[in-house]
């Protein structure tokens, strides 16, 4: 066994535990090890700021361009793609998110008991490299904020020098407060919404004055084709946010409503997701080349005056902070489970490094910021959806059998592990989702790789993320029930004892 924490077997908080769960509240010190139920304090309404934050990104603007400028839509399309998008992705983020709740751990690591302890390293390795991939376009858009601030502000160009020096700079603050653990995250995350909020009411108001509303209402409807495939790429944004779900309420108490939990989830994030949309096509209206710019935000320079361009971009830099800080928190917990043998705010130190790196190669290297970041959108809402179906699949049986997580099964990673199945491996999970890892990618066109079924319909219409997701759940539904093995407590209760609600 790797190591168990000895709160599992404890019923109540004693006076050093208080002591120490007040001290957890400044910095977070617990790590990939279930939450005990005394230690659950959180609050559904937490998550409501949670995933306003995580949405606060000037990326929504660019992709909200792209829907009018590359896919042709209307308006009312945009509107239609971006309320779906929304509802569908973060609707599985929020239904997901119960499972925390239930196992007290991070996805990463409940997901042990879905693939196995051993299993579980190959799909958490595909998510640990696309998470990656997530953080550094992030901390890209992050850094050119700050160098179109510059410029506006003091006339500043960007160079090469500037470049590694913003991109340092942003990678490192975002280490700094993704390292201070939940409750930081959780205030910053609330007055973020608060300010972000006021300044997006700011943006609106102006674009009603000054946009041309005539020519934004004549645009031509565009296909039903464009729309579905505009519906895949903007839901993948959300759809790389279902596996870190559980990890943001993990500290909610057993009680806790799983509807709110979802309401939660999907209001915060349609908040700021709907309404930037929206703004990113009513911009591309009156300036076509926002969504080919070089960089996904001087066009805010041309777009609005000064005085309403650079407040804004600072409340988005501190946003966008924000979202690679939630990232990189849960990347802490990947890592952890992956074997790196480090505390969480140590283990984001690699993906910090890697995603610096990643960053200097896009901002220095790569030609085209906007078609890089389609191209892994695609490849991140496939690499994700594999997982999904898998995971939500075990997840509903085990409401409907009422099987809770155990503890010392998650932390257990040797033969004597409830969830060591077949030599650590869960072979149904494991068949299921390679099968549909792989049909994903056949479904799959980017820039440089194009799958043998990316003709068909499916592919076409940018649904290999939700083929990808049907052919895991399936197959995983349809191979024989895994069986856990005996190092368990009876069905029905939680590793700390308690009742697993089969409704909650």
């Amino acid at each position: 066994m790797d190591q168990t924490s000895t709160a599992f077997t404890t019923p109540h908080a004693t006076t050093a535990d208080s002591a120490t769960t007040t001290a957890a509240r400044a910095v977070e010190t617990r790590g990939i090890e279930p939450v005990p139920a005394h230690e659950r304090h959180g609050r559904v309404r937490e998550l409501f700021p949670t995933w306003v934050a995580a949405n606060i990104s000037v990326l929504l603007l660019t992709m909200g361009a792209g829907l009018v400028v590359f896919n042709r839509l209307s308006l009312w399309q945009v509107l239609l793609v971006a309320g779906c998008a929304a509802t569908v992705s973060f609707g599985m983020v929020g239904v997901l998110s119960v499972s925390g709740k239930w196992g007290g751990a991070p996805g990463a690591m409940l997901s042990r008991a879905t693939f196995g302890v051993r299993g579980n390293y190959f799909p958490g390795a595909v998510l640990w490299v696309a998470r990656f991939g997530w953080e550094t376009i992030n901390a890209v858009t992050g850094a050119y904020a700050l160098l179109t601030i510059l410029d506006l502000l003091f006339g500043v160009r960007q160079n090469n020098l500037l470049v590694v020096v913003t991109l340092v700079g942003f990678v490192a603050t975002t280490f700094l407060v993704s390292g201070m653990g939940r409750a930081v995250l959780n205030v910053c995350n609330r007055w973020s919404t608060y300010v972000f909020g006021a300044f997006s009411v700011l943006v609106l108001g102006y674009l009603v004055v000054d946009t041309d509303w005539g020519s934004v209402f004549d645009r031509p409807t565009g296909s039903t084709a464009m729309v579905i495939a505009g519906i895949g790429t903007i839901a993948a944004g959300g759809i790389s946010w279902v596996p870190t779900g559980p990890d943001f309420t993990r500290y909610l108490p057993h009680a806790a409503s799983g509807r709110k939990i979802v309401g939660a989830t999907v209001s915060g994030a349609a908040l700021v997701f709907v309404p930037m949309v929206l703004m990113g096509a009513v911009m591309a209206v009156a300036t076509p080349d926002l969504a080919s710019a070089a960089d996904p935000v001087s066009f805010l320079g041309d777009v609005l005056p000064t005085w309403l361009a650079v407040p804004y971009l600072i409340t988005a830099l501190v946003g966008m902070l924000l979202i690679n800080s939630l990232s990189m928190y849960s990347a802490g917990f990947t890592a952890q489970t992956m074997g790196v043998k480090l505390p969480r705010a140590l283990a984001v130190s690699v993906n910090a490094v890697i995603s610096l790196v990643g960053g200097l190669l896009l901002m220095l290297v790569a030609k085209s910021f906007y078609g890089s970041f389609i191209t892994f959108l695609t490849l991140l809402a496939v690499s994700f959806s594999a997982w999904i179906g898998v995971y939500a699949v075990d997840m509903f049986r085990r409401r409907a059998l009422a099987v809770r997580y155990n503890a010392r099964g998650l932390m257990d990673t040797g033969r004597s592990s409830r969830y060591w199945y077949v030599g650590g491996f869960c072979w149904q999970a494991m068949v299921a989702w390679g099968l549909a890892l792989t049909a994903g990618l056949c479904f799959t066109k980017v820039d440089w790789f194009t799958g043998p079924l990316a003709t068909s319909w499916i592919g076409r219409n940018g649904l290999g993320w939700a083929a990808t997701i049907l052919i895991a759940a399936v197959s995983f539904a349809l191979l024989p029930r895994p069986r856990e093995g005996a190092g368990a407590a009876p069905h029905g209760a939680t590793g700390d004892g308690q009742k697993l609600n089969p409704v909650g």
